[in-house]
């Protein structure tokens, strides 16, 4: 079965997408990435969405139009894969991540899946945190399905190791011999280092390209220690969060009325990630971490981490021949897989529901239902290429 996952993360820049080939034998799922590549939003769309994110509170009007426009740029990015697929599975983009007290409420993705169908013709999966959050989950991270098998080979040698994203949040997944996996949001890697660059009218870019401006800034200790105040860091796992708590708003009230220079708050900032993933990984003992996501180009970043784990080799997710900027699109046309076979797609241990759930829900394609088989149970072994 060919499944192409989507998602958009939480830099809202574009859609990720990858399409899988899985092939079921025995005990272990084949998997070959056919095609992956990253589609830009249109300028009119990113802005929208810039502007209806929190703490903004758009209207029902603004949240129906981004539903759809949302929707119909997922639908296009579907119709030019090279590869004819028989299912997607799409993430949509996150909107809102209503925790409160620690607990998950609700959780919303829009992208109306429908559009991706009729553009497709295809299944679409979509909507695939809610169920875990109504077991009780955080309804994140839902990558520990794929980095469970990934890490795999190196806990049966007995290391404890941990697959790390650096999108506009930053998570990990903590896999040690013997033990179910553990995983949660660290915080924020690239959202409050986008949001001040974004913010900056100088400023050509709304990233730190390369951690140009990280590298040529100062670290002021004392913004930095109110960052790391923050109480969010000393919640115990499973935990998650969003842009509803770290967003350009944020950093304004941390700063109190202080002016910066735009290099030193991202270098702070950029500190920040790498003190907040460091503190998370050093008490579980890790001896590699392999970093995905948008922050492994940012040599800064990286470097940082690594500082603050000495003793730890960092590396990319390309060492597990999953590429770095393409593995959480992986991880859904895993997730959609999964779904479609009747297997359930979330990692208690790391999310914190009462138990396994299939996840999302399905759109009929205009071809209608894959005859698809349920499978008793997961494939051991995950071989990726």
């Amino acid at each position: 079965m060919r499944v192409l996952g989507m998602l958009s993360g939480t830099s809202h820049d574009g859609i990720d997408l990858a399409v899988v080939e899985f092939t079921p034998d025995g005990d272990v799922l084949h998997a070959r990435i056919e095609e992956r590549r990253s589609v830009p939003y249109s300028p009119a769309l990113r802005a929208a969405l810039v502007a209806a994110l929190p703490p903004a509170r758009p209207g029902l009007a603004e949240v129906c139009a981004l539903d759809t426009g949302i929707g119909r740029e997922f639908a296009a990015a579907a119709a030019s894969v090279a590869q004819e697929v028989d299912a997607v599975c799409s993430h949509g983009q996150t909107v809102f991540h209503w925790v409160q007290d620690g607990t998950v409420r609700g959780t919303l993705q829009l992208g109306q899946p429908a559009w991706i169908a009729e553009a497709t013709g295809v299944p679409v999966v979509s909507d695939l945190r809610a169920a875990d959050v109504a077991a009780g989950g955080q309804g994140a991270p839902l990558v520990p399905l794929l980095d469970r098998m990934l890490l795999a080979p190196f806990t049966e040698r007995g290391e404890t190791v941990a697959a790390l994203n650096l999108g506009g949040i930053a998570n990990v997944t903590v896999c040690a011999p013997g033990a179910e996996p553990v995983a949660w949001d660290t915080g924020p890697a690239n959202a409050l280092v986008d949001a001040v660059v974004a913010a900056d009218p100088g400023h050509p870019d709304v990233f730190d390209r390369d951690g140009r401006l990280a590298a040529s800034g100062r670290v002021d200790g004392e913004l930095l220690a109110r960052f790391l105040a923050d109480p969010y860091y000393a919640r115990p796992a499973p935990k998650s969060c969003g842009k509803e708590l770290f967003h350009a708003g944020y950093v304004a009230e941390v700063l109190r009325g202080r002016e910066l220079p735009l290099t030193d708050l991202v270098a702070t900032l950029t500190e920040l990630t790498a003190r907040t993933v460091a503190a998370a990984l050093a008490p579980v003992g890790v001896a590699r971490v392999f970093a995905s996501g948008g922050g492994v180009r940012n040599p800064v970043l990286l470097a940082a981490i690594a500082r603050h784990l000495p003793g730890v080799q960092v590396t990319g997710s390309d060492d597990l021949d999953c590429p770095a900027d393409d593995k959480e699109a992986v991880a859904f046309a895993l997730l959609g897989w999964a779904t479609l076979h009747g297997l359930p797609g979330n990692v208690p241990s790391c999310t914190g529901a009462s138990g396994e759930r299939v996840l999302g829900r399905l759109t009929p394609g205009r071809r209608g239902l894959p005859a698809v088989p349920a499978l008793p149970r997961w494939p051991g072994q995950l071989r990726l290429g």
